[in-house]
């Protein structure tokens, strides 16, 4: 009881240390400008081309950056992490300026060009903050401070959506640029306050050639396990939901009968699962282990997905909230348990590796369903999601029980000791 005790009070101090809260603030700051942009984006661009295909086009615009995230994982290990998050956050502000040049649809283009650099600012930011979140936290508090960082993500996510449709419509969308433009701007002030140690890169000369360098996080991945199973089954089932993506404006114009506005307010209802998840998913990492936790939540997405088949608003309301549970519980236990087993000079790699592998499926899959969309029935790409996200789901449980049984032996070698 002592040693649970003590390991209580020891993630509780290191989760009210002044550099994590500094985190913490510039998170919450970021997904509030995350939040207001994601949605907004693909609804801006529904109006100015009235396209479903093209607006599903945005989704995939926000994987694009995933293509290069290895050479981001690369620097985030030879630089200091923290001052590279500075720089990424000031050049989104900066990238974010250039939609006021948005006059009507011949200037569609600069959406995506802008989306594709926000985008990336993501990814560079997520290496960075990995090895970053390493550095700051014992092992014992990653659990607990992935879950908090992801509860703020979702909180946002829950409240953001359906504030911004209401100012959209009132007032357009550059008041929004310009709130998420100072989000990021106060982000870089409070990450520029951070104090740390921070993990030295690998001396020059222990460093192995550039193309072994740049795909170390991928070996790393593959050969460690349970990761090498969890990434292959995320990889299908992220694959999957790029097709949701893709089909969201159907399932509320053609399933609901709705405006696509409405798409950010009915998404929103994720946002209160997914809370739940990120208060609950250190809890449920200890009680049954990362890899059942992810098994379990790919099932709960699995079972989300389905109401998207009919046209009951509640029923689809409902999916979203497993959606938005389901999706959380498998994040928080996959990124968990990959900074787990990941030494800290490779984090930025191994995290800018589970990126692409994660992104380039549901980029490819968002592609395809935005293309075929106008001419194939949606509720068939999203039965195929729901197969999907259902493959991915016995995927992850190769090899449970064998680490199962790993787990056991570690238990049991630490009690004789």
């Amino acid at each position: 009881m002592s040693t649970t005790t003590d390991e209580a009070t020891l993630v509780k101090q290191a989760l009210r240390t002044r550099p994590f809260r500094f985190l913490t603030v510039a998170w919450g700051f970021t997904n509030f400008a995350d939040s207001v942009l994601a949605i907004i984006f693909a609804v801006w661009v529904k109006d100015l081309t009235g396209s479903n295909g093209t607006a599903g086009l945005v989704f995939a615009a926000l994987g694009l950056p995933a293509l290069v995230s290895p050479l981001l994982g690369q620097v985030a290990d030879r630089v200091s992490r923290r001052r590279m998050m500075i720089v990424a956050y000031l050049v989104g502000a900066v990238s974010l300026l250039s939609l006021f040049a948005v006059r009507g649809p011949g200037q569609v283009w600069l959406i995506f060009v802008v989306t594709v650099l926000y985008s990336g600012i993501g990814f560079a930011t997520a290496a960075a903050q990995s090895g970053l979140i390493r550095d700051l936290l014992p092992d014992e508090a990653l659990g607990a401070a992935n879950g908090r960082l992801t509860t703020i993500d979702q909180t946002f996510r829950l409240v953001m959506p359906v504030m911004g449709a209401g100012v959209y419509v009132a007032v357009g969308p550059l008041p929004l640029v310009v709130s998420a433009v100072v989000a990021f701007v106060v982000a870089a002030f409070f990450v520029s306050r951070i104090v740390l140690v921070e993990t030295s890169p690998t001396p020059q000369d222990e460093r192995e050639p550039f193309l072994a360098e740049v795909t170390a996080g991928f070996r790393h991945l593959f050969r460690t396990a349970p990761l090498g199973v969890l990434t292959v089954a995320l990889a299908v089932g992220f694959g999957a939901v790029g097709v949701l993506n893709a089909v969201s404006f159907a399932v509320i114009e053609s399933g609901l009968g709705l405006g696509p506005e409405m798409l950010g307010p009915i998404s929103s209802v994720q946002g209160v699962t997914a809370i739940v998840a990120g208060l609950t998913a250190a809890r449920m990492i200890k009680r049954i282990g990362s890899q059942r936790l992810v098994a379990l939540a790919l099932g709960i997405v699995t079972l989300g997905i389905l109401p998207a088949l009919g046209t009951d608003l509640v029923a689809i309301i409902a999916g979203m909230g497993a959606i938005g549970l389901g999706v959380t519980w498998a994040i928080v236990g996959f990124v968990t348990e990959r900074q787990l087993k990941t030494p800290p000079t490779l984090q930025g790699r191994t995290s800018a590796a589970t990126n692409m592998l994660l992104n380039v499926p549901q980029l490819v899959m968002t592609v395809v369903a935005a293309a075929v969309v106008g001419v194939v029935d949606y509720r068939l790409l999203v039965g195929l999601t729901a197969a999907g996200l259902a493959v991915s789901m016995l995927l992850s449980l190769k090899g449970s029980r064998a680490s199962a049984a790993e787990e056991a032996a570690v238990v049991g070698a630490t009690a004789e000791g």
